[in-house]
């Protein structure tokens, strides 16, 4: 995405996340924070190489978007709403009387639908009307956001990563690498939290490195040392690396931050980091906002929930070690040194 500051200043922000953690909602977000834009380069697919002054840049190589439509609704999304209104194909949504598409999430259930079986269904019925993962694909150029370079074949210059997954506790809202390995150590061990039995253990971590578990079609290792050599090439102005996390929620099962549009803020931090501005509070898991680094005016957040999305439980994190632990140890011999070396200086910071 390219994020404009109230003053003309630019920076481009690329991430990666898992599946339903918010990449098209970022990439289309609507900035809450007066002054601030945001337009849309990509939401899926980002192909980098470095240019001859060192940076890393960035292009779309997709024509469109391949939205999931289940939870885009005029609330979560309307910047995706509004690209959809035509010239699009739906996959497996269910119809409506009137020949129309309906999904979760879109509004209000109709009396009457067929669901993605071809079957009758009503707000009564026991099963979803739409399949989980049905679809939007729709050319990027109807997307009101889209920006005008995000069919440049130079790209764009990429200032800031960001990794994150689905956390219901222990990991902060968002967290600042300490160095380039520092950010490859947390996409190769970024996690969701299953909280459902159908998915596993309630509370178990199930990794997905940088967004790619389903992509990578060779060893991980081998990608993570790939990333490792990224950060040694000679000349190179790196990115800076940082971890989300939108879904903390409290001790009742609600989210604590309200994300959307909200995320501006975060943004906002992550924008001024990249030119090193703002105090950090540097903890075992990398340098987090100060209470105050963070313009929350307006929001509705207590101090208790402000101290849960900007600390770090160190007990927490040490409880959940032995996971990761497991987690590296899947790649055996082949995972790079310097991953072993990061776990262990997470170890000693932590005093285990």
């Amino acid at each position: 995405l390219k994020l404009t500051s109230p003053e003309g200043e630019v920076k481009y922000v690329t991430g990666a996340f898992p599946s339903a953690c918010g990449k098209t909602n970022l990439a289309m977000l609507i900035p809450t924070l007066e002054g601030w834009t945001v337009e849309t380069v990509g939401d899926d697919i980002a192909w980098m190489k470095f240019d001859d002054e060192g940076r890393l840049r960035a292009v779309n190589p997709e024509a469109g978007f391949f939205g999931v439509a289940p939870g885009t609704g005029e609330d979560t999304n309307p910047n995706a709403m509004a690209s959809i209104t035509h010239g699009t194909v739906f996959t497996n949504c269910a119809l409506t009387d009137d020949g129309d598409v309906w999904w979760e999430g879109m509004g209000p259930a109709p009396d009457h639908l067929i669901d993605w079986h071809g079957n009758d269904w009503t707000p009564d019925s026991d099963t979803p009307a739409a399949h989980p993962n049905a679809r939007f694909a729709v050319p990027a150029a109807q997307a009101p956001t889209i920006a005008p370079e995000w069919e440049d074949p130079a790209g764009v210059p990429i200032d800031a990563f960001l990794f994150g997954g689905r956390r219901a506790s222990v990991v902060p809202l968002v967290a600042e690498a300490r160095d380039w390995n520092h950010g490859v150590y947390l996409g190769a061990t970024m996690s969701s939290e299953t909280t459902a039995a159908a998915a596993g253990a309630v509370g178990a971590l199930r990794f997905d490195p940088m967004a790619m578990l389903p992509f990578c079609g060779y060893n991980m290792a081998d990608y993570f040392g790939h990333w490792l050599k990224v950060g040694e090439t000679e000349g190179a102005k790196l990115p800076k690396i940082f971890y989300v996390n939108w879904f903390r929620k409290d001790d009742e099962g609600k989210f604590i931050w309200p994300g959307f549009g909200e995320n501006s803020r975060v943004l906002e931090w992550v924008f001024n980091r990249c030119d090193d501005k703002g105090d950090t509070v540097d903890t075992p898991l990398g340098l987090l906002p100060t209470k105050d680094g963070l313009n929350l005016e307006g929001l509705d957040l207590s101090e208790a929930d402000l101290d849960q999305l900007l600390s770090v439980d160190e007990d927490a994190v040490r409880q959940q070690l032995p996971q990761v632990e497991e987690h590296l140890a899947k790649f055996g011999d082949d995972l790079p040194a310097e991953l072993r070396n990061q776990f262990e200086s997470l170890k000693s910071r932590l005093g285990a």
